[in-house]
């Protein structure tokens, strides 16, 4: 009897239990949080869904309850603008599906798998009250909080982000892990992020994330996916593999002077930290990465042999980890810090106050706008001295004495910065002004910023700074004066932005840019999952595909092309019916050339009605003329130059023996005297003149013709004063029509521009009344 009691009681518990959880389901009233009556109508519910949430929205409103709130307006406006979930809630009081969207609301069961059904509340029962983890709400992030705060603060500390949803079984499994991580990594000076994918789609999208929980890093505005197991190990490594290999420089006795000196190169002061650590630790890394624009690090391991000149120089106490920075004097530290356990907080207190030299040089313009920064108010008035001096021996000891001013009038509000004139020049030149005084000497100018667009008041020393005495003592005078009347800087001058000296190279930018990017695929071809690589993958079969499909249509093109078949029957008629073309036919076949095969045609008195006098409107015939000695040398070259243009059907192409038809050519020419002027026949080389390599495009439809000369000084066409110049030059003796006299082929240099030209109808035309008879 007694165990029949025990199991009627936990079934009522059980009973009571399920009660109570449905009780607290039941207390999600769509109507009551948009504050609308049952009766209301759609537009009404959109009215308030609108005001509400204008109200209630993370990013305006900062109350710490904004964001749940804002997420049951949502999920109510969901339910009552959807007329069958309204409809199942008014009958039912549930929606079809869970309405717990807040940290109190709960969904009584979750599909897993898609295909196994599991009771939460059974497998967290009792602890089922709070759903949501409370240690992950103050990492959440939104996508313009992501966009404007997180990706510009990935340039000064790496961030580890999860990404996570409801009701996802393998979060479950990692949170501690995720919880010792990230609380481990957030004092080291990691950022830490959170990404609800149900709430944030948009956002977990915008990361590549296709599935939770994904774990990633951000760095410099670039992200990276974890693959490994999630361990705190792992989580660790990966952390630090995403900070640039080259942050901290291992230092020993043999290159510590080197790795000091490099302050005047570097224009940084350089850190040096001494710990019993084999290996630089983590904080150490991440501290560099946050101050790499102004400070560079070192580290000592005073354990390895080879340190012991370093740490007896600087008196360092081998069992208590040592920080020190290191200015203009490498021989002595300008601040040093001791602790047994280097906290976060402690290193950037003492790296800020120790930021830049103690007398600068201005090598950028954001160096310049943090050294000196623009009045805020009377009583905010900082002014920055500066040295505007040059580069070599000549000019050191005056920077020697100004280094030394420097440091005995160190204030807060004074800054001793210098500067290269041959560097910087519109930045001396609108303080010198370009006097003679200062020319090859070193200057000192008191200033002050008053505003963003390159605004200043100042105030030159009247002599050169040479580091006397004297000049110490005109300046301290100065400054002390500047110190009861402002208006001591009574000049005024705009200054231009200063050009950034360290900048690296565009060629190195480049090659970094290249390699940062074949990086970023190697690591996307082998851990991006199939729906990441999918466009990538489409883009390269599609190029494959083209490649092949291009390569196998020519090889069976080129098996048909007719530079590798026998002589066609057109050239085998032509060859036929022309009586004094029958050894010019063996010729064509040896010298055809490589681009492809031009039918080129005799002009006779046999053909000539049909390829001129009746040619088709619309139609040319492009004519060479050449001699018997320049026959094949002028086919060759004639071929190769308009072997571009035989696509075009109205176009032929023939050629004219000089040697039968001098008399039609010379009668074409004297309609073409302005272009082409003819000597007068009682000129003793009347016969003589040569007229090969001349090309003629005769228009037999509309009694015209285009006339290409010789290439001449450059021109295709040459002009009338070229001409007349060099025809008498041209027709001295038989020999200028010899291959001897100048080279045959360079007669039809740049005959393919002069084609293109006719193609385009810009060439002169020359109009004839008829066509003369060729005998």
């Amino acid at each position: 009897m007694e165990p029949g009691r025990a199991g009627l009681a936990w079934a009522a518990a059980l009973l009571l239990a399920a009660l109570g959880a449905q009780a607290a389901a039941g207390d999600f009233d769509p109507y009551r949080v948009l504050g609308v009556g049952r009766g209301s109508g759609q537009a009404d519910i959109k009215k308030a869904y609108k005001r509400l949430a204008r109200e209630w929205h993370p990013d305006k409103n900062k109350d710490p309850g904004a964001e749940d709130r804002f997420i049951q307006i949502s999920k109510a406006y969901e339910i009552l603008s959807n007329e069958e979930k309204r409809a199942n809630f008014d009958r039912y009081g549930d929606a079809g599906e869970s309405q717990g969207y807040s940290q109190h609301q709960h969904r009584q069961f979750h599909r897993f798998h898609e295909g196994f059904y599991f009771d939460e509340s059974f497998f967290h029962f009792p602890f089922n009250s709070e759903r949501r983890d409370t240690s992950d709400e103050k990492y959440l992030l939104h996508f313009s909080h992501y966009i404007n705060e997180i990706v510009p603060d990935s340039f000064k500390k790496p961030y580890l982000i999860k990404i996570t949803s409801d009701w996802c079984f393998s979060c479950i499994h990692i949170e501690p892990v995720w919880k010792e991580v990230a609380q481990e990594l957030e004092a080291l000076g990691a950022g830490i992020g959170v990404v609800h994918a149900g709430y944030e789609r948009r956002l977990a999208h915008h990361l590549g994330a296709h599935s939770t929980p994904s774990l990633l890093g951000l760095i410099n505005g670039k992200i990276t996916f974890f693959h490994s197991a999630v361990v705190r190990e792992n989580l660790r490594q990966f952390v630090e593999n995403l900070l640039p290999g080259n942050l901290v420089e291992k230092i020993t006795d043999k290159n510590y002077i080197r790795f000091l000196s490099n302050w005047k190169k570097e224009n940084k002061p350089h850190v040096l930290l001494f710990d019993h650590m084999p290996v630089v630790p983590l904080l150490y890394k991440l501290t560099a990465f946050a101050y790499r624009d102004y400070l560079s690090f070192g580290y000592v391991y005073v354990g390895l042999q080879g340190t012991e000149e370093l740490s007896s120089q600087y008196n360092i106490n081998v069992y208590t980890p040592t920080m020190m920075i290191f200015k203009e004097h490498i021989d002595k530290p300008a601040d040093v810090v001791q602790a047994r356990e280097m906290k976060k907080q402690l290193i950037d207190d003492f790296l800020s106050q120790n930021k830049f030299l103690m007398v600068a040089r201005l090598t950028s313009q954001r160096l310049f706008q943090e050294l000196c920064p623009v009045k805020k108010s009377h009583r905010q008035r900082k002014h920055c001295v500066v040295l505007l001096t040059g580069e070599g021996e000549k000019f050191a000891e005056a920077y020697e004495a100004f280094l030394t001013f420097a440091v005995a009038n160190t204030k807060d509000t004074l800054k001793f910065v210098h500067i290269y004139n041959d560097r910087q020049p519109e930045f001396a030149d609108a303080f010198l002004m370009d006097e003679e005084k200062y020319r090859g000497k070193s200057a000192v100018v008191i200033l002050e910023r008053r505003n963003n667009a390159g605004k200043v008041a100042y105030k030159t020393l009247e002599e050169a700074w040479q580091g006397s005495k004297e000049d110490s003592f005109i300046l301290l005078d100065l400054l002390d004066q500047l110190r009861t009347d402002p208006n001591l800087l009574s000049s005024e001058t705009v200054l231009a932005d200063l050009d950034d000296e360290l900048a690296p190279m565009f060629l190195t930018r480049w090659l970094y840019s290249t390699l940062d990017y074949l990086s970023d695929c190697w690591d996307s071809l082998f851990h991006s999952n199939w729906r990441e690589m999918m466009p990538l993958l489409s883009l390269l079969f599609s190029a494959l595909f083209i490649l092949f499909g291009t390569v196998i249509v020519q090889a069976f093109s080129d098996s048909s092309d007719p530079r590798d078949s026998p002589p066609s029957e057109k050239e085998e008629t032509a060859a036929k019916t022309e009586k004094n073309d029958a050894s010019f036919s063996k010729e064509s076949n040896s010298r055809i050339p490589k681009k492809g095969f031009v039918e080129v045609t005799e002009l006779t008195d046999i053909n000539y009605n049909s390829n001129l006098v009746r040619l088709r409107p619309g139609h040319m015939n492009v004519v060479l003329i050449l001699s018997n000695s320049t026959k094949t040398a002028l086919l060759q070259k004639f071929a190769l130059e308009v072997y571009t243009f035989t696509g075009s059907s109205s176009l032929h192409f023939s050629f004219l023996s000089l040697d039968k038809h001098r008399e039609w050519l010379e009668y074409l020419l004297e309609f073409a005297q302005d272009a082409a002027p003819i000597p007068n026949q009682y000129d003793k080389h009347f016969l003589e003149r040569d007229y090969t390599g001349y090309v003629l495009a005769l228009n037999g439809h509309k009694k015209y013709f285009c006339l290409f000369k010789p290439h001449r000084s450059g021109d295709e066409g040459g002009s009338p004063e070229d001409y007349n110049s060099s025809l008498h030059a041209e027709a001295r003796g038989k020999s200028s029509c010899s291959p001897g006299s100048r080279s045959i082929k360079t007669k039809l240099h740049k005959l393919s521009f002069w084609m293109e030209r006719l193609l385009e109808g810009s060439l002169q035309r020359f109009y004839i009344p008829s066509w003369p008879a060729l005998d």
